[in-house]
């Protein structure tokens, strides 16, 4: 399980464990938050393509699926 602090999610990077389109290695670009400090939004970017995925921010925490960091 991946330990992620929420107010620190923006520009963190971040790595596919099974990549897709050729696309391995992601940013995060956006992340939204509520008056309580709760995320809302999340958005990666794909750093080879640019292309952006809004992503439920609690699937970074599966290691089944992400790695923190690029690698």
């Amino acid at each position: 399980m991946n330990r992620i602090n929420p107010a620190k999610l923006r520009n963190s990077k971040w790595t596919a464990v099974t990549p897709l389109n050729r696309e391995k290695h992601f940013m995060v670009t956006e992340v939204e938050y509520d008056e309580d400090g709760s995320v809302i939004s999340c958005v990666l970017e794909a750093v080879l393509s640019r292309n952006e995925y809004p992503i439920e921010w609690t699937e970074l925490k599966d290691v089944n699926q992400w790695l923190h960091g690029w690698r």
